[in-house]
């Protein structure tokens, strides 16, 4: 165990390492004047953040993807379908209610919009969009065809809340999408759906495998802009307080504890339905529950060092990186923030488990190495663009509308596995390091170009940016093979034809 938790380890400070090596050059030039404290700080964190995504990929291959696929797989087996539907859409809205970054969204618009109402609704939206995308796979529907519908209806609701004049809801609603699919749920309803295409999904259960993520990203968003409708008043931002000592000292073990606290609530949902699944039909064998329980030790322990090393190190130096080079001249900003998104998408640890999800379900035709790839620029490109909005101060629609409809025109040209990959990977790519490094990063750009009154619409809309792209990039990806087996086969053809009459062999 040990030797495969040190090549998770070694794994994951290859991923860890481009980010870290930005920050430590950036002090060594002066562009950024960190001080000793501050850098001795973050890399520890770094250090901490290694083990923590190595301790959590390694729990997500003992537990939380098994416990996924059984309780799919068990589910579907059982042949009823009330029973399948109820627990999946009860596990959406009870987990996601647990998710940590649900709470940080709520509190930033508790002025204006209950706190527990959102909460429950976005809940609810997630449960019911996990039981639709069971829906799919049993019935083996479209996922091109559902997503088309959704995001229309999406962007017509958000034609309303701009007639309403609450668009600066709007980032805040299209982020939400992002920060429900956490780290915790991602694995587990991947796993889930790979259980029950097995089982129901037929001929095409590789494709059908996919696309629970994407479908559960969807109601978030329609749930935060159906509230926004509601809201009557000036949407207020109260801009925390960024700086390194506010989780030291005194506040380190609360903020530990708060991390604690909130992963304990989130894994403890998932393994308490999986123990009444487990007595009422599952019935697994001793050893097979064993090592569940050991990986989901793991899986507790990596997620706490992970979101601690991220809030404590990585959230200050993010926001201190956006308000230092924002006197940068905008080209060189902007070039910067597309070499930031490369990078940090290498260390979201769910990024991890959607690839060699990939790489096993289509037996190597989508390797982990190109799924990295089309997801590096996809994030690369979606943070260079939001650093440009910050500067032009426009909507984020100017870039969703378009961004979703290529996404979506895309799917009718590829295969149907890549527009389910894509759709899923927007969700896994906006994990926690994105709204707890990146999000930061572009407030602290927008607060010192812009002011702090213009956060909540300039800022806000950069996780919902790293959620789009990798939508395009990765269908781009799935264009590129079509193109290149046509093209195979219009060379195999004409060598066919060409061929002399003497080298074709006549058997009749």
């Amino acid at each position: 165990m040990l030797k495969v938790l040190f090549a998770k380890c070694k794994e994951a400070m290859i991923s860890v390492l481009p980010v870290t090596l930005i920050v430590v050059i950036l002090h060594m030039t002066p562009l950024i004047a960190l001080s000793n404290r501050e850098l001795i700080i973050f890399l520890i964190s770094a250090l901490f953040l290694v083990l923590g995504i190595g301790l959590f990929n390694l729990g997500a291959d003992l537990a939380m993807t098994p416990m996924g696929e059984h309780v799919g797989a068990g589910l579907a087996k059982s042949r009823k379908l009330w029973l399948l539907l109820s627990v999946c859409f009860a596990m959406g809205v009870l987990i996601t209610v647990a998710e940590p970054d649900l709470s940080v969204l709520a509190s930033q618009v508790a002025e204006v919009m209950n706190g527990t109402l959102l909460i429950v609704t976005v809940g609810v939206g997630v449960g019911l969009f996990l039981l639709l995308a069971v829906l799919k796979i049993v019935f083996h529907k479209s996922l091109s065809s559902l997503l088309m519908f959704f995001y229309m209806l999406l962007f017509a609701l958000s034609s309303l809340l701009i007639v309403t004049g609450n668009e600066e809801l709007l980032p805040m609603a299209f982020d939400s999408g992002g920060v429900t699919t956490g780290p915790i749920t991602v694995p587990f309803i991947m796993a889930l759906g790979v259980g029950i295409a097995a089982t129901l999904g037929g001929k095409d259960s590789g494709e059908n495998s996919f696309g629970l993520v994407a479908l559960c990203s969807v109601g978030p968003i329609l749930a935060v802009t159906a509230l926004g409708l509601s809201v009557r008043g000036d949407l207020g931002y109260t801009l925390p307080d960024y700086s390194i000592d506010a989780h030291l000292g005194g506040a380190l073990l609360p903020t530990v504890l708060s991390v604690v606290e909130e992963v304990a609530i989130a894994l403890g949902l998932i393994v308490i339905f999986f123990l009444i699944l487990q007595v009422t039909f599952l019935h697994l064998p001793r050893k097979k529950l064993i090592q569940i329980a050991i990986g989901i030790l793991y899986t507790f322990v990596g997620l706490v060092i992970f979101l601690s090393a991220v809030t404590i190190g990585f959230m200050p130096i993010g926001y201190t990186l956006g308000t230092m080079l924002a006197k940068l001249p905008s080209p060189w900003l902007i070039g910067f923030a597309f070499l930031l998104g490369l990078v940090v998408v290498l260390a979201e640890p769910a990024v991890h488990v959607l690839n060699k999800q990939v790489e096993s379900i289509t037996d190597g035709t989508v390797s982990k190495k190109s799924m990295m790839i089309a997801l590096s620029l996809g994030v690369g490109v979606s943070i260079g663009l939001s650093v440009l909005r910050i500067y032009l101060d426009f909507s984020v629609l100017y870039y969703l509308i378009p961004g979703y409809f290529i996404s979506l025109g895309l799917s009718f040209f590829v295969p149907g596995i890549y527009t389910a990959i894509a759709f899923d990977s927007g969700g896994v790519a906006s994990g926690p390091l994105t709204s707890s490094f990146i999000l930061p990063f572009a407030i602290g750009i927008c607060a010192d170009l812009q002011g702090v009154d213009s956060i909540m619409s300039c800022a806000f809309g950069v996780v919902a940016m790293v959620a789009m792209t990798p939508l395009i990039t990765i269908q781009l990806l799935g264009f590129r093979a079509v193109v290149s087996r046509k093209v195979r086969e219009q060379i195999v053809m004409r060598r066919i034809l060409d061929a002399e009459d003497e080298q074709i062999i006549d058997f009749m």
